[in-house]
């Protein structure tokens, strides 16, 4: 819960942060000076981009919240029971060495989004947030592409 408020949080605030962006961004480009064009349709594009990105993220976050949910009701989210550290993140030795049974389990059925969900939240315990991000969307995938999960 703590995680979705801050997520939100920061949307607001980028939000409130593109929208003064694109503010100054028009400010620029009706100055007509050259100098003042260019950078106000840099200033244009950047929220832009920004906003994608943001709207990206926040699909992301919901559609993986989705899938815990339904791991958590079909009993087959993996208990959290690995030794923490002071920061409150896996201790990285205990991580490693639960690593293997969920890279094995993806490279039995590399179709099943639970196992792809599992080795994404290993790569997180482990500290590896790019992969645990692309196996999150593998799962996201084939989750999504799986009529089963629709019934």
């Amino acid at each position: 819960m703590k995680g979705r408020v801050a997520a939100l949080l920061t949307a607001v605030l980028l939000a409130i942060y593109l929208v003064l962006v694109a503010q100054r961004a028009v400010l620029f480009v009706l100055t007509g000076e050259p100098i003042g064009i260019v950078i106000g349709v840099a200033l244009i594009v950047l929220p832009i981009i920004g906003a994608w990105a943001l709207v990206r993220e926040l699909m992301f976050g919901a559609r993986t919240q989705r899938l815990v949910e339904q791991l958590d009701r079909e009993g087959e989210l993996p208990v959290d029971d690995l030794p923490k550290r002071a920061s409150g993140r896996p201790e990285r030795d205990a991580a490693d060495a639960s690593f293997g049974l969920y890279r094995d389990a993806v490279e039995k059925d590399e179709s099943d989004w639970r196992a792809w969900f599992r080795l994404g939240l290993a790569y997180d315990a482990s500290g590896d947030r790019r992969r645990a991000r692309q196996a999150l969307r593998t799962a996201i995938t084939l989750e999504r592409s799986d009529p089963r999960a629709r019934a």
